[in-house]
């Protein structure tokens, strides 16, 4: 059961046999279906596009707002990574994974999880700014300006996602992720 009032990290995999979601043309299909997957009871607040895995921080209103958010973003995603494979068939391996975020360090740490997750899987990111991430529009680095292009990620509603998390303190730029909890 999920309660409103908490964010959740969601992971999803790829099926094998997939070539990586961080090609250009494959992450930018990812990123514009990612961006039309919001509505109002379902919003994506972050993301990080791995190889062969999402990481999101999404809210949603209820358990049946989130599952049928995931079930949007999941057909939105594989549409677009099947029409730019010119592919058909099954794009993730499994249900989605969800982990509700209940206190401010566990937000904070899914965020850092999830804006500095490529720095885990040992890519070099310039500038510290993964950009097959939400990272460029995140507002919560200790000292970077977020970005002026358009936003594909919306604002956070609740409490712990929008205001919370930073009583932990500003996420810097060199940190790396932990293990999630």
């Amino acid at each position: 059961m999920h309660r409103a009032r908490f964010p959740l990290h969601v992971t999803l995999r790829l099926r094998e046999g997939l070539p990586p979601l961080r090609e250009e043309t494959l992450g930018s299909a990812v990123v514009r279906a990612l961006a039309c997957a919001s509505a109002d009871a379902f919003r994506v607040l972050h993301f990080s596009i791995q190889t062969n895995h999402l990481h999101l921080v999404v809210e949603a209103h209820d358990a049946a707002a989130l599952s049928r958010g995931m079930q949007g973003l999941a057909v939105r995603v594989a549409r677009a990574v099947n029409r730019r494979l010119d592919a058909r068939g099954r794009v993730f391996r499994e249900r989605y994974h969800a982990r509700e975020l209940t206190t401010p360090r566990a937000v904070r740490s899914a965020l850092v999880y999830v804006l500095m997750n490529a720095r885990k899987h040992g890519v070099r990111l310039a500038a510290g700014i993964d950009r097959f991430s939400s990272a460029a529009w995140f507002d919560g680095f200790a000292r970077r300006p977020a970005s002026d292009d358009a936003c594909p990620v919306r604002a956070p509603r609740t409490w712990l996602a929008g205001v919370g998390w930073r009583r932990r303190g500003l996420v810097r730029l060199d940190e790396r992720p932990a293990a999630p909890g």
